[in-house]
């Protein structure tokens, strides 16, 4: 078996189930009486990299489709182990956590002091069983320029619609990172009469066992148990994993089920202790370098926003204190592009940022009210904002919409001589809206900015390097078949250093 076949094979969890009891550990102390299944059945995860760290993941479940995983109320410790290695030869950290009930048994390990920019394999232990293997990576040295970043970023991933193929094909193409853009699962049954496969629990999720139960069936497929294990994430969510289109702090709701929803996102995400949700709030955006070649601001595009403005209603669509981020966020975004020193900016969030009137006039306002659309103030002070700081290269990383788009963006959308100040790439849903034809939408004649659309699934594959930008659109040949699916580049672009906007490669 070749290494990235071997890789894949361990990281899948299809070895032995995933994993095994073994009688020692290199390092940890004897272990404890085997249980009498796998806990290890959600794989294992990374995310949050630092140039000294990254967080490490697992959530302990020996009965993945019940209510508490088939935990109890144990709390179980849990070691872990970083290696410079795949066979552990070489082990460079470990620590012991505990899985407690109150956060779904998950772990949040966060190794500290590993060296910069080099790659490394973690593993957990628990009840005398080995989790799989992960891979993961450090973040460059701050000050210093990798000659070349790659990642992935997907999203919109309904479990009903389709298989989970784009999540084997990104762990095949081992990135550096994977950005995950909102909409990880979905809190009710698919409407579609195409379904693959069905969720265990059929009502719309309102309480944390649900969200929990729901979270944890999408962990029970071996693909997205590969992607999460190859390279360390970096998450958001959107508003399926709470509540189709809600916003704010005061949307309709209930703070009781925004606690739940939070909780159980980030019991099952890679993400820091500090980003612990406090009641019904949780600390989402957050700021991630790669040396001097990248900077990512991962951004919360749900929990700030006013309500959406009705449908056609220029007075509020137009409003000037319009804002999707919230004031705090908004002034953290500029600060943070202010600060220079990054060769690309990648501002890595949710629904469509470029200007997409369906007609191109200015009077009608029937745009999408749940994108940028419907906040033009807002979009124009971070536009107006980047322009102003002269950030080099402004990159909007966009999901939300089920298809594959690529922008050149201004700052008056309907003014077609206006010059493009930046760049969105959008990526299409690994599997929501399942199987679908190529087909143009009404926006595109009356918005040249938008430069392409493709209607498939799939997800974006990136290169950046320190003279030009490559995106890949990765076109999924179908979700609903379960084997003998392709995965070709759809389209290929390139945004060079200093010329926003996208041209072909």
């Amino acid at each position: 078996m070749n290494k990235l076949n071997r890789r894949l094979f361990l990281v899948s969890g299809l070895a032995a189930g995933g994993a095994v009891a073994v009688p020692h550990f290199a390092g940890a102390a004897a272990p404890a009486p085997a249980a009498v299944r796998d806990p290890f059945n959600l794989g294992v995860a990374s995310g949050d990299p630092r140039p000294d760290g990254m967080v490490l993941w697992t959530r302990l479940a020996t009965a993945p489709l019940d209510i508490g995983g088939g935990m109890g109320t144990r709390t179980v410790p849990v070691e872990w182990q970083v290696a410079t290695d795949e066979a552990f030869g070489t082990v460079v950290a470990s620590g012991t956590e505990s899985a407690v009930p109150a956060d779904g048994h998950s772990v949040h390990a966060e190794p500290r002091g590993l060296p910069a920019g080099a790659e490394f394999f973690y593993r957990f232990r628990a009840d005398g069983f080995i989790s799989p293997v992960g891979r993961t990576r450090t973040a460059p040295a701050p000050g210093s320029t990798p000659a070349a970043l790659t990642f992935a970023f997907a999203s919109c991933q309904h479990f009903e619609e389709g298989w989970y193929h784009a999540h084997r094909f990104m762990a095949a193409d081992q990135p550096d990172l994977i950005l995950f853009l909102g909409d990880y699962m979905y809190e009710k049954a698919s409407g579609s009469a195409n379904r693959v496969r069905w969720y265990v629990d059929f009502d719309e999720v309102d309480a944390l066992g649900e969200y929990r139960l729901r979270y944890a069936q999408i962990r029970t497929d071996p693909d997205i148990r590969a992607a999460h294990a190859v390279a360390p994430w970096l998450a958001v969510f959107d508003d399926h994993e709470l509540k189709n289109n809600w916003w704010g702090v005061s949307s309709d709701a209930p703070a009781a089920r925004k606690q739940a929803a939070f909780q159980a996102f980030w019991e099952n995400m890679p993400l820091p202790k500090a980003m612990r949700p406090v009641n019904s709030a949780i600390p989402l955006y957050r700021r991630v370098s790669w040396g001097t070649l990248a900077r990512f601001h991962m951004m919360d595009t749900r929990q700030y926003r006013w309500k959406q403005p009705p449908a056609g209603n220029c007075a509020e669509f137009t409003r000037t204190d319009r804002t999707l981020t919230g004031a705090a966020q908004e002034q953290w975004l500029l600060d943070g592009l202010a600060a220079g020193g990054s060769r690309w900016d990648f501002l890595g969030q949710q629904v469509f940022f470029a200007g997409r009137d369906p007609d191109g006039a200015t009077g009608t306002c029937d745009g999408s009210t749940d994108s940028w659309e419907g906040y033009r103030a807002s979009r124009q002070r971070i536009t107006q904002g980047w322009v102003d700081r002269a950030v080099r290269n402004p990159v909007v990383l966009t999901g939300d919409v089920h298809r594959h788009w690529a922008n050149n963006l201004r700052l008056n959308y309907f003014d077609q001589d206006s010059p493009y100040v930046g760049t969105e790439l959008v990526t299409s849903s690994v599997t929501s809206g399942g199987d679908a034809t190529e087909t143009t939408p009404p926006q595109v004649p009356n918005n040249p900015h938008l430069y392409y659309v493709g209607n498939h699934r799939g997800y974006v594959r990136v290169r950046a390097g320190s003279g030009q930008l490559t995106a890949e659109f990765m076109k999924v040949s179908s979700v609903q078949q379960r084997s003998g699916v392709t995965n070709t580049v759809r389209n290929r672009f390139v945004v060079l250093d200093g010329e926003p906007g996208v041209r072909p490669a």
